[in-house]
C-alpha cells in the first residue's frame, strides 16, 4: 500500500490527501489546531503486516469463531440482524462483532473476509436518513435470544462509528466521511433533548469512543461545530476524571460495571487532546494506580464479574474487560505517549487473552480467575452469575456479548504495534513480528521488517528497507520491567538505556540497516491480595502447572442462553502450593529459567511453552476446594502454618494454562 507523508507544516492541519487512484488511500491523521498535538499517531490499516506467531494468531482467528460466527450464532448474526436491515437483534452484538473482523479481514488482506464485512458497511451507509441518523430506527418485541428493543439508543452506534473509522483508514471511502458528518450534526442537534442516558445507562460510561471519532472527523474535515459535539459529549459522559481524583469509585466493590470502566478510563486522555490540562493526565494515571491497588490481579486486570469487585484472586474478569481495556490503552498510549501503558497492554495481550480464548479460537470463557483450580458449570462468588456457565470454555457460556466483542482484541493489538511520529519518523511501542510500510520525512517510503519471539525472548531485530538515503528518528520503547535496554545499529552498539522510556535514534538510514533491541528480562516478584505473590519475567506472568482433564459437555438444560455445548476442565494434579519467601536479590537462585527451544506457531500452547521455570514449593493441606474454587488464600506469611516437605513444581506463562495458580501464598524455609 502506498502513503503519502505529511508535511510538518501541516502536522497541526488537514492530513488527508487525495490523488488520482480510484481509490485515495488515507495518509496519516494527525491533531489540527487547537487540539492537543500528539506525538504519535495510528497508521492507515493495511500498512503493517503481522507476521510470524502473530499473524497464526490472526489466521487462527479466521478459522475460528471470527471468520465464521455468522455460521456459529446464526441467531444474531445472520439476515435477521437489524444492522442488516432485518428484524433480529438491533442492539450492539453485529457491530461488535464487525468490530473485530473488520480489522483482521484487511489485516490479513484476505478477500473472503472483506466481502463478510461489506454488507454491514453498505447497510450503515444506506440507512442514513435526512436528518442524520444512521443505524436500526424500529424496536421488536421480545424474543429469546436476541436483543430488539432500545434500537435508537446512542450506544450500538458508537461501536459503528468505530467500525466505519476503520473501513475508512482501509479504503478512504468518501461516503464514510459524508455519513459522520450528518450523524454528528444529528447529535449536536439531538442530544440537549435526548442525552446520552436517555435510552440506557452503557453510553453514558462509554462516550469516550464516541469522542475519539468525532476528534477524528475534525481532524479530517475542520468543521468547527465538531468541536462543539466534543465538549457536549464530555459534559454528559460519566465524569471519570472527578471520579478518580475526588471519589472512592475504585476502592468500592460494586461502584461501576467493570466493562463500563474498560471503555471509559480512557476518556479524560481523550478530552485531554482539546483541554490539555495536566489535571486529565494525573486522573488517569491515577485510576490505573488505584484500580491495581484496590482490585487489580497477576494477570493484568481486575475483579469485575460484572461489577468492580475487588481483588481476591478467585473473583473473576470479563472478557469483554480484557479487548476493551486493550483499546482503551492503545488509545491512551496514542495520546500520551507514556510507557507504562504500553506496558499494561503487553500485560493484558500476553497473559489474560491467550488464557481466556481456545487456541482453534472456537470457544472463550466470560469470566477467568487469578487462581483457577476448576472451570466448571457452578454458582460461584461472582457479582452475576449465569446459571453458573461463567467459567466454563464455550461459545455462548457466561453471556453472549464476550462472544460477539472478543474478536477485536488481537487485530487491534497488531494494528497499534506501529505508529507515525510527529517528527517524521516511526515508532515501534509494541513488540510483535511483523511488517509496516511507512513513509517518512521527505516523502520517502521505507520498509520495516521486526523479526522477533518477544515476548518470550529477548531480541527484537528490525531491517530496514529504503529506495534512497532516508533521515528520520526511530522511536523504540524500553519497558519498565527492563534495567537496561540495549539499541544496536548494524553489530555497534549506539544506546543503552535504562527501562521506562522511549528512545530515539535519529540517523540516515540505508537500505539493509539492521537495528537489535535488547531487553534483558529478569525474574521479579509482585505482591497482591493478602500477601500474595506472582512470579514474573519479562511482561510474562508464570502460574502453576497443572494437570488438566477437559470433558466436552452438551447442554440439554438452557442452549439457547448458553450454547449447545461448553468445556469443563478439572485438575489432575495438586495446586495448593505456598512459594518459599525469597529476597528479590536471591530469585534467580531460587527460580531456574528452562529454555523449551523457539515457540511453537502458537505460542502458548500447553504442552510446548518456550519458557519454564522451575522452583520448590511446600503444599499446604488445610488450603483446599471450596465451592469449586481455591478455598480463602493462606495469609503470607502466617505464623505456625502447617505446610508439607518442599518439592519441585513448573510454572509456565500465564497465557497457557485453563487451571492455574498465579497468585501464591508464600511460607518460610527451612
Amino acid at each position: 500500500m502506498k502513503h503519502f507523508a505529511i508535511a510538518s507544516t501541516m502536522l497541526m492541519g488537514l492530513a488527508f490527501q487525495t490523488t488520482a487512484q480510484k481509490k485515495p488511500t488515507p495518509a496519516y491523521v494527525y491533531n489540527r489546531a487547537p487540539l492537543y498535538q500528539k506525538t504519535y499517531t495510528t497508521l492507515p490499516l493495511g500498512a503493517i503486516t503481522p507476521q510470524g506467531w502473530l499473524r497464526t494468531v490472526l489466521v487462527q482467528q479466521k478459522n475460528g469463531a471470527t471468520g465464521q460466527l455468522d455460521k456459529l450464532y446464526p441467531l444474531v448474526m445472520n439476515q435477521r440482524n437489524g444492522w442488516l436491515g432485518g428484524d433480529g437483534d438491533q442492539w450492539e452484538r453485529g457491530p461488535y462483532w464487525i468490530d473485530g473482523l473488520l480489522p483482521l479481514a484487511y489485516l490479513l488482506k484476505d478477500r473472503e473476509l472483506i466481502a463478510k464485512v461489506k454488507p454491514w458497511v453498505e447497510w450503515s451507509i444506506k440507512s442514513q436518513q435526512p436528518d442524520g441518523y444512521f443505524g436500526p430506527a424500529k424496536d421488536y418485541p421480545s424474543e429469546p435470544g436476541v436483543q430488539r428493543d432500545n434500537s435508537r439508543d446512542w450506544w450500538p452506534k458508537m461501536v459503528m462509528l468505530k467500525v466505519l473509522k476503520q473501513y475508512y483508514d482501509a479504503t478512504a471511502d468518501p461516503r464514510i466521511i459524508t455519513l459522520m458528518s450528518n450523524y454528528f450534526r444529528y447529535q449536536l442537534k439531538e442530544l440537549p433533548a435526548h442525552p446520552l442516558d436517555h435510552w440506557t445507562f452503557w453510553a453514558r460510561y462509554r462516550a469516550g469512543d464516541n469522542l475519539m471519532v468525532v476528534y477524528w472527523l475534525y481532524n479530517i474535515t475542520g468543521d468547527a461545530y465538531l468541536l462543539d459535539l466534543a465538549e457536549l459529549l464530555h459534559k454528559q459522559t460519566f465524569d471519570y476524571t472527578q471520579a478518580f481524583m475526588h471519589s472512592d469509585l475504585l476502592s468500592t466493590s460494586g461502584s461501576i460495571h467493570g466493562v463500563n470502566l474498560a471503555q471509559g478510563i480512557k476518556e479524560p486522555m481523550i478530552y485531554y487532546q482539546q483541554h490539555p490540562d495536566s489535571i486529565y493526565r494525573k486522573a488517569t494515571a491515577k485510576g490505573f494506580d488505584d484500580l491495581r491497588r484496590f482490585n487489580g490481579m497477576a494477570h493484568g486486570l481486575y475483579g469485575g464479574d460484572e461489577a468492580l469487585h475487588g481483588n481476591n484472586p478467585t473473583q473473576g474478569s470479563e472478557l469483554c474487560t480484557a479487548v476493551e481495556m486493550m483499546f482503551s490503552l492503545e488509545s491512551i498510549l496514542e495520546v500520551s505517549g507514556e510507557v507504562r501503558y504500553a506496558d499494561q497492554l503487553e500485560k493484558i495481550a500476553f497473559n489474560t487473552l491467550p488464557s481466556q480464548i481456545t487456541e482453534d479460537f472456537m470457544s472463550r470463557q466470560y469470566f477467568q480467575q487469578a487462581n483457577q483450580v476448576m472451570a466448571t458449570r457452578h454458582i460461584r462468588n461472582f457479582d452475576v452469575n449465569h446459571s453458573g456457565t461463567d467459567l466454563c470454555y464455550g461459545l455462548l457460556s457466561g453471556y453472549p456479548c464476550c462472544t460477539s466483542n472478543m474478536h477485536q482484541g488481537w487485530p487491534k493489538f497488531a494494528q497499534n504495534l506501529w505508529y507515525a511520529t510527529a517528527d517524521s519518523g516511526i515508532a515501534a511501542l509494541l513488540y510483535a513480528p511483523s511488517e509496516v510500510q511507512v513513509t517518512v520525512a521527505g516523502n520517502i517510503p521505507v520498509t520495516v521488517k521486526e523479526t522477533t519471539q518477544y515476548p518470550f525472548e529477548e531480541a527484537v531485530t528490525f531491517t530496514i528497507r529504503t529506495p534512497q538515503l532516508a533521515t528520520f528518528p526511530l522511536h523504540l520503547r524500553i519497558p519498565a520491567w527492563c534495567k537496561q535496554g540495549t539499541v544496536k545499529v548494524n553489530g555497534k552498539v549506539v544506546k543503552e538505556a535504562a527501562g521506562n522510556q522511549v528512545v530515539q535514534i535519529a540517523r540516515t538510514w540505508q537500505s539493509g540497516d539492521v537495528v537489535e533491541l535488547s531487553l534483558p528480562m529478569h525474574l521479579y516478584q509482585q505482591t497482591w491480595f493478602e500477601n500474595s505473590l506472582s512470579i514474573e519475567r519479562g511482561p510474562i506472568t508464570y502460574a502453576l502447572q497443572i494437570g488438566e482433564k477437559v470433558t466436552p459437555v452438551k447442554n440439554d438444560k438452557d442452549p439457547v442462553d448458553y450454547g449447545a455445548s461448553y468445556l469443563e476442565v478439572r485438575p489432575l494434579t495438586p495446586w495448593n502450593y505456598a512459594l518459599i519467601a525469597t529476597p528479590d536479590d536471591q530469585l534467580a537462585a531460587r527460580y531456574k529459567v528452562v529454555k523449551n527451544g523457539a515457540p511453537a506457531a502458537w505460542p502458548w500452547a500447553a504442552g510446548q511453552v518456550p519458557i519454564s521455570l522451575k522452583t520448590t514449593a511446600k503444599r499446604i493441606p488445610s488450603w483446599q476446594l471450596y465451592n469449586e474454587m481455591t478455598g480463602p488464600i493462606p495469609y503470607s506469611i502466617t505464623y505456625g502454618m502447617e505446610t508439607g516437605q518442599e518439592e519441585e513444581i513448573t510454572l509456565i506463562p500465564y497465557g497457557s494454562t485453563k487451571l492455574r495458580i498465579s497468585q501464591f501464598p508464600v511460607v518460610g524455609g527451612r
